[in-house]
């Protein structure tokens, strides 16, 4: 790399001028490829210019927006890095004096090509993503796998969602389905909320997700009871949130508490419907006929549940209160009494089964207000419910991770499977 090029990488980006640390290959604001030696101010690149058809070069006021998804930047704005054994257009050998030889859009490309293993670019759509987060073709910053997850399996779906504040998605969901030994087909939603406040609250909230699913399954296929099955499973996931504390030696210091999260899941199986939880998260019952009144099925492991309870405070009192959320219970090493909560309930009517972290409920706290808001087809459509229901927090200001799942009741599902988040 000749001297000039190498001096400007270690300044700054020679496309906008961003500042640069020693070692980068993309600029993490235009995501041009500073390994390429870029041409001298005043200088085009080969096949492009000022008559040509490429786009300005980022930094000259007319570029203002690095990660919208919009169509793929022209080699003009971005020295490109193609597939192996493939020159990008106007790089290379002097093109033939052919019309329509420059390619504009990298799909007409690298289409021609094997597709990309693993992910794609959500801003090229053709290039693969490197272990650092970025595209290998056009240099775009990739959103993180867990900031907006969407699963559905027959007869149940979850959304999930980084929110507006946040800086990552500490939420994490299972859903699944099953049947019962007596062929009874079962659904299941665990959803989990990590405690921001502790040390490594995303891994807390998916091994909790990932084990409790995993031991409520096994106990269901296996004959238990749902309400014990329940248990059980909560045990286990509270189990595999506290050993994280052990895998860390010591490393997150005093300061940090240990990995910790909230817990709430359901089971719809047959004529009745089971919930169990730990924490704040919430499950409530939604009625088809919005004439019989919805209920909220869960009660806070929380600083204002608790003033409620004791009769200190009327529960408008208490949610106004800045200690509202802070949590009497929850999943982690430093928990001071693991105590699952389960309730069964056989409604007459059919409707859904909506389980959430406070990052929707704080949006619609009452069981009529979430009501309100739940879609009327929400049973026959439970993945739109879903998205309908993140869509209310986030509309509301997103001040939360959101996740929420949706049970119809009674089950429908006839085959099993599983999908964790």
């Amino acid at each position: 790399m000749p001297e000039s090029a190498q001096s400007a990488q270690s300044i700054s980006c020679p496309s906008c001028a961003e500042p640069l640390e020693e070692g980068d290959k993309f600029c993490g604001v235009c995501g041009t490829d500073v390994t390429v030696p870029f041409p001298a101010a005043g200088a085009g690149l080969p096949g492009t210019g000022p008559s040509g058809n490429g786009s300005a070069a980022p930094g000259n006021g007319e570029y203002t927006d690095p990660f919208a998804l919009a169509p793929p930047r022209s080699p003009a704005a971005v020295p490109a890095q193609t597939a192996p054994g493939r020159a990008a257009a106007g790089e290379g050998a002097p093109a033939a004096p052919q019309p329509a030889a420059e390619v504009t859009d990298p799909r007409e490309e690298l289409l021609a090509g094997p597709p990309p293993q693993g992910r794609t670019c959500v801003a090229c759509g053709v290039g693969g993503v490197d272990a650092d987060g970025y595209c290998e073709h056009c240099g775009h910053a990739q959103p993180r796998l867990r900031d907006h997850q969407e699963r559905e399996l027959e007869g149940v779906a979850a959304v999930s969602d980084r929110g507006l504040r946040h800086h990552r998605n500490e939420d994490a969901f299972a859903v699944a389905a099953t049947s019962l030994p007596d062929g009874t087909p079962a659904i299941i939603a665990v959803v989990c909320d990590g405690v921001s406040s502790a040390y490594r609250p995303d891994d807390a909230s998916a091994a909790a997700a990932a084990v409790g699913s995993e031991k409520l399954l096994d106990a269901l296929e296996h004959g238990i009871a749902p309400e014990q099955a329940m248990h059980e499973a909560l045990l286990a996931a509270a189990h595999a949130v506290a050993v994280l504390a052990d895998e860390d030696d010591g490393r997150q210091g005093p300061h940090h508490n240990a990995p910790a999260c909230t817990c709430v899941s359901a089971v719809a199986a047959g004529p009745v419907f089971t919930v169990g939880w730990i924490g704040d998260s919430r499950a409530y019952w939604v009625p088809d006929d919005r004439n019989t009144p919805s209920a909220r099925l869960t009660e806070d492991d929380s600083w204002a549940a608790r003033m409620v309870s004791a009769g200190l405070m009327s529960e408008a009192e208490a949610y106004a209160d800045e200690r509202a959320h802070a949590i009497t219970g929850w999943l982690g090493a430093d928990a001071v009494e693991i105590d699952p909560h389960t309730a069964s309930f056989q409604p007459e009517g059919t409707g859904v089964v909506v389980v959430c972290t406070d990052g929707l409920w704080n949006y619609a706290e009452s069981a009529a207000e979430l009501a309100a808001v739940v879609p009327a087809d929400a049973r026959a459509r439970p993945l739109h419910c879903a998205q309908t229901l993140g869509g209310v927090a986030l509309d509301g200001g997103g001040h939360d991770n959101v996740t929420v799942a949706v049970l119809p009741f009674p089950a429908t599902v006839g085959r099993a499977g599983s999908e964790p988040a």
